[in-house]
């Protein structure tokens, strides 16, 4: 019989290190395997387009729990 243990899932949260202004980049990289680097100048050239990214942070830096 072989046993394996599940694959830690990382839950959507603001890490306590690694934050810049809220931990909603680093949380969002943390969550899907990326570079903090690459999600936060994602955030900042979406912000360049027209669209709601701003409010979306605010609203993510409020409802995501901190770890």
């Amino acid at each position: 019989m072989i046993v394996t243990r599940p694959l830690k899932s990382h839950t959507l949260t603001r890490p306590r290190d690694n934050r810049m202004i809220a931990g909603v980049c680093a949380g969002l990289a943390r969550r899907f395997g990326l570079s903090t680097g690459v999600v936060r100048l994602a955030f900042v050239l979406s912000c360049l387009l027209p669209g709601p990214q701003f409010v979306v942070y605010l609203v993510l830096w409020a409802f995501l729990p901190s770890e």
